[in-house]
């Protein structure tokens, strides 16, 4: 071991020698030098830690901070310790602190400012703290008079001198006397803390730094000089992977992974290393030791040393009046210099070349600093022993994780046997810790580094199937023990303002606790789960959905289905007849995470999974939605005072809400909506018996004026007699509208209205859509029709062939559109938009050359229209492209069409005016208009009723059945068409669809369908060839009806 600097008061350890201070590196003469494992310094005294865990201390000892009475100006063992095996010191200014292999922490020394914790009263040889005593400790840092300590469920203590705020408690005194726990840093996995003289940090797993207490000379890095009273993160360091942190009296010093060496500050003496004496507010990176890897780095009151291993070499800069620089000058240097010390580098090289002959050349293994000191120790060259790694964070210093060899010793213990009392105090600490269950699934290779809105960090494979072990444990009484830690203690102490987003890593991981899926366990689980995460901050809730919305499908299903369960079971409980029913708190707030997830789905391109995930089909079995829906509308209380299960339509499957939109239109025809309520509950479900022809919307059209003849007509109907249920009369035909003829009309008059020789349109070939054409020579009326229409065949519940993207109904029900529902339009154009935002080179400009306008071709003319003011002279760059996409995506989407959508949506919502529809997604919407194709024909021959003969066991029937599944889809699409009027299917799905099959007895008849009544007329057909060239040649005709 070599030492240089200050002995004044004999703090080298190096006896009764001549000189106050030495200049270069001598050898020390401590007859357990080769044995030093760390050397940790006071202002004046100096604490020496041996490999066997003994103690030893020499300096100043005015304040009994040697822990011996013994000489002064050597090393000498301290008092008290002889049955302990010491594994770590810290030397505050006049105080120390230690703890044993157990966790036990000691201290000694001044207690003025309650720096020891004992109330104040000096302790001249070593005691245990008492208020820490039932704490395993795994990291102790000291400042001049203040102390931290860290123990291995996580959680950070700090007492002592406050005026600063070093304490990191919110509030500034002037000391605390008492251990007390930072609650701000709860659940954040701390892999390391460090103490200046009135300022600490603490670094966590994933490289995020906290800081706080005095900052007036920038020493807290945070770009200004306020003293902080609570932990606050310095964020311009968090992508640097910072490893090690070390404070001299007022300046910090970082190592990151790289190797590389960032300092903040006072520097009037060159402290820095930057080759000024100016401070730092901010971290700057030493240029001087940019190309090499610094390992070790260490602070003393105003100097810096740092190792490099590679060259064998320990630099140092800063005050060197003391000696403490090494350098063999009593100058002090604002850049790193080579501390002259006679060792030699990796390739046997020595430093310096004047070096003395020795019998053995040796190697820096570790580098020690503090008051105006400097330590390093050595081993021998031969030894092949490598330095220490400061960037190696040692397991024992660390918090406890979740281990796989943990739960498989708990899995191994079986039912009703005797838990291991070590496994037991194990369990027992992690899965009490929210900072041990944040820190215990971190991607591998210091990818969990910096912790963003984009990397979690975690490694949800490793979580899950840690979690699956541990759902296997059968031993109750370690199953008890986990249960009671996560809902007693974790999730209950989850922060509602967290200090980082890296705690909220437990949002993701706790769900997979495999108890989230019994619904009893709801009041203690996953209500007490769903109220954290509904009363967390806004920004946090909106991270905690990005990261849900980026997990897989499974995960974010299971998500869904947690909470589903939550929500059927509480309803199992409740009787259909029950008038009041009693919703439990915990399953408002399962319908409040549920709105949370369905909100996350809708936000993301293609949703993360189907909307009918959400669908609880039971829910009409315990609550009348009709009713529901009634009371919904008339209720004037605040929001949040009443359970109406329409503020969370997204429950509601296709059945409900066609039950829901036929309850509205009941109560938009009802000419007394000014009645009292209940009048209007006992006839709202009357049938419609009886009706007069006024009940009715009657049309009267031709076929060859069909568009005028509606526009007519439709004139004189104002928005109620709308609502009520459409007839249509083909003038001069047969046919009476039991549904048949109301379908064709609607076919027929859309399809002319929608002819692009109008031009009211643009065609999208790609996708076979259509959206508004920006210049149209028709009036809005005709925009205003189609709307109407598109209203009227909803409340018909008549499928219609509109082939708009769902960028049109987003926006009938007031949704954003965005750059992927352009992509509805033109997957080539939103492919081209999206390249331009994926594009990160800085040439951008240069590659796609493009101005905030737009180039639109007007009947044959090429026009550039302006995106924003000036927009042909303002050029795309890195800085505006997100700008540029997001208005080109407005400009085809909403402003260049304002003006016929705007006629489309007055139309469409003079029908369909109201509340229900907010109860629709925008994709239910869309099936409700024009369909879907999710086909299930197996479900389609399930629903088949057969009359006048025919039953399933017929031999035409199963002819029929078999011709029917060996057709081509095109050709079952044709025949749906010919059956029903539309080859797409409800929103409720196949089973909506019974097809009515009678016999005729002529077989030489092509088979007629009823439009009408789904009804199909099949003749006796005896062989399957003359059954499949008959119904293919009937299928083709499906225009035109006739009498039943």
């Amino acid at each position: 071991m070599y030492c240089w600097g200050s002995t004044v008061h004999g703090e080298l350890g190096l006896g009764g020698i001549e000189h106050d201070q030495i200049f270069a590196p001598i050898e020390h003469t401590f007859k357990y030098a080769s044995n030093v494992s760390q050397v940790t310094m006071g202002e004046n005294h100096t604490v020496m830690l041996t490999k066997s865990g003994e103690v030893f201390s020499c300096g100043n000892n005015d304040l009994d901070q040697l822990g011996h009475k013994k000489q002064r100006t050597k090393p000498e063992k301290v008092e008290g310790l002889d049955f302990y095996r010491i594994t770590k010191i810290s030397c505050g200014g006049n105080h120390t602190l230690a703890f044993n292999e157990w966790g036990q922490l000691f201290g000694w020394g001044s207690d003025s400012h309650g720096q020891l914790g004992f109330n104040g009263t000096t302790q001249p040889l070593p005691k245990i703290i008492k208020s820490l005593a039932t704490f395993h400790i795994v990291q102790i840092s000291c400042g001049k008079n203040h102390s931290l300590a860290l123990t291995n469920n996580g959680e950070l203590y700090s007492w002592g001198g406050n005026y600063d705020g070093q304490l990191g408690l919110g509030m500034r005194s002037e000391y605390e006397k008492q251990p007390t726990l930072i609650k701000s840093l709860l659940g954040i996995p701390i892999a390391f803390i460090a103490c200046g003289s009135n300022h600490s940090f603490a670094l966590s797993k994933s490289g995020a730094i906290y800081g706080w207490g005095k900052n007036t000379y920038g020493q807290l890095g945070l770009n200004d000089e306020e003293n902080k009273l609570h932990p606050t993160q310095l964020k311009t360091l968090r992508s640097i992977r910072v490893k090690y942190i070390a404070c001299g009296e007022d300046f910090s010093a970082f190592l990151s992974a790289d190797g590389g060496v960032f300092t903040c500050g006072a520097g009037m003496y060159g402290q820095l290393g930057h080759g000024s004496t100016s401070n730092e507010i901010l971290p700057r990176k030493i240029m001087e030791l940019m190309g090499s890897t610094v390992t070790q780095v260490s602070c003393g009151k105003r100097h810096t040393l740092a190792l490099v291993p590679s060259r064998g070499r320990v630099y140092s800069f800063g005050l060197g009046g003391g000696g403490q620089l090494g350098t063999r000058v009593k100058t002090n240097c604002s850049t790193p210099q080579v501390v002259l010390g006679p060792w030699v580098s990796p390739s046997g090289v020595p430093v310096i070349t004047d070096k003395k002959k020795t019998s053995e050349n040796v190697l820096v293994t570790h580098i020690f600093s503090g008051g105006n000191q400097s330590f390093v120790t050595v081993v021998p060259y031969k030894a092949n022993i490598h330095p220490e790694d400061n960037r190696i964070f040692k397991e024992k210093t660390q918090i406890l994780t979740i281990k796989p060899d943990k739960i498989s010793q708990c899995r191994k213990t079986k039912p009703g046997d005797p838990v291991d009392e070590d496994l037991f105090l194990y369990m027992e600490t992690v899965f009490r810790s929210q900072a041990a269950i944040n820190g215990s699934f971190l991607l591998s290779n210091d990818d969990h580094y910096c912790c963003t809105v984009k990397n979690h960090g975690v490694d949800l494979n490793k979580a899950e199937n840690i979690f699956s072990e541990i759902a296997r444990i059968e031993n109750q009484s370690i199953c008890d023990l986990i249960w009671d830690g996560l809902t007693e203690h974790v999730i209950p102490s989850l922060p509602l303002n967290p200090v980082d987003i890296e705690s909220l890593r437990c949002y993701l991981i706790l769900p997979l606790y495999h108890q989230f899926e019994n619904p009893r366990n709801c009041d203690k689980l996953q209500a007490v789960f769903g109220k954290k995460l509904l009363g967390i901050k806004s920004d946090c809730s909106k991270i905690i959905g990005l990261w849900w919305s980026v997990m897989t499908s499974d995960y974010f299903e299971r998500l869904v289905r947690l909470y589903k369960d939550v929500v059927s079971y509480h309803l199992r409980s409740l009787k259909p007849e029950q008038e009041n029913k009693y919703f439990a708190e915990s399953t408002i707030v399962a319908l409040d995470v549920l709105a949370f997830l369905n909100g996350l789905n809708n936000s993301v391109e293609n949703l993360k999974v189907p909307y009918d995930t959400f669908y609880l089909p039971e829910l009409r079995d315990v609550i009348d939605v009709r009713v529901d829906y009634v009371k919904w509308l008339a209720d004037n209380s605040a929001p949040g005072t009443k359970l109406f299960f329409c503020n969370y339509p997204f429950l509601f499957d296709a059945e409900a809400k066609t039950s829901l939109l036929q309850t509205d239109q009941v109560l938009q025809m009802q000419t007394a909506m000014s009645q009292a309520l209940p009048r209007l509950v006992t006839q709202l479900f009357a049938p419609f018996i009886g009706m007069s022809g006024e009940q009715f919307l009657t049309l009267h059209v031709t076929r060859e004026n069909i568009v005028q003849n509606t526009i007519d007509q439709l004139a004189n109907y104002d928005s109620r007699d709308l609502k009520k249920p459409l007839r249509v009369k083909f003038l001069g035909e047969e046919a009476e509208d039991a549904g048949g003829v109301r379908k064709e009309f609607f076919m027929l008059v859309l399809r002319e209205v929608l002819d692009p020789k109008y031009g009211m349109f643009k065609n999208y070939d790609e996708t076979r859509t259509i959206w508004f054409s920006e210049v149209s020579f028709e009036d809005e009326l005709m925009y205003f029709l189609i709307g109407l229409l598109c209203g009227l065949a909803i409340y018909n519940q008549t499928i219609i062939d509109l082939p708009f993207p769902l960028a049109l109904y987003k926006k009938l029900l007031h949704e954003k559109v965005t750059l992927k529902d352009l992509k509805g339009l033109s997957p080539t154009l939103a492919k081209s938009l999206q390249d331009l935002l994926d594009y990160t080179e800085p040439d951008l400009p240069d590659v796609f050359c493009l101005t905030f306008d737009i180039t639109r071709d007007i009947f044959g003319e090429i026009k550039s229209m302006p995106l924003k003011e000036n927009g042909s002279k303002i050029i795309v760059t890195q800085e505006n492209k997100k700008e540029f996409v997001d208005l080109y995506v407005d400009f085809i989407l909403n402003k260049s069409v304002h003006q016929h959508f705007t006629a489309f949506f007055n139309g469409f919502h003079k029908v369909c005016g109201g509340k229900v529809l907010g109860l629709f997604h925008s994709q239910e919407l869309m099936t409700l208009v024009v369909g879907n194709e999710n086909y299930d024909w197996e479900e389609f021959e399930r629903n088949a009723e057969y009359k006048n003969g025919y039953t399933k066991k017929d031999h035409t029937i199963k002819l029929f059945w078999e011709v029917f599944h060996e057709l081509p889809l095109e050709e079952k699409k044709n025949f749906l068409l010919f059956l029903t009027g539309s080859d797409r299917i409800p929103l409720q799905g196949m089973k909506a669809i019974t097809i009515y099959i009678q016999p005729t007895n002529d077989e030489k008849y092509l088979p007629v369908a009823h439009t009408c009544f789904n009804l199909l007329d099949l003749p006796r057909y005896k062989t399957k060839e003359r059954l499949k060239y008959k119904l293919c040649q009937a299928i083709k005709q499906n225009q035109g009806f006739s009498l039943v």
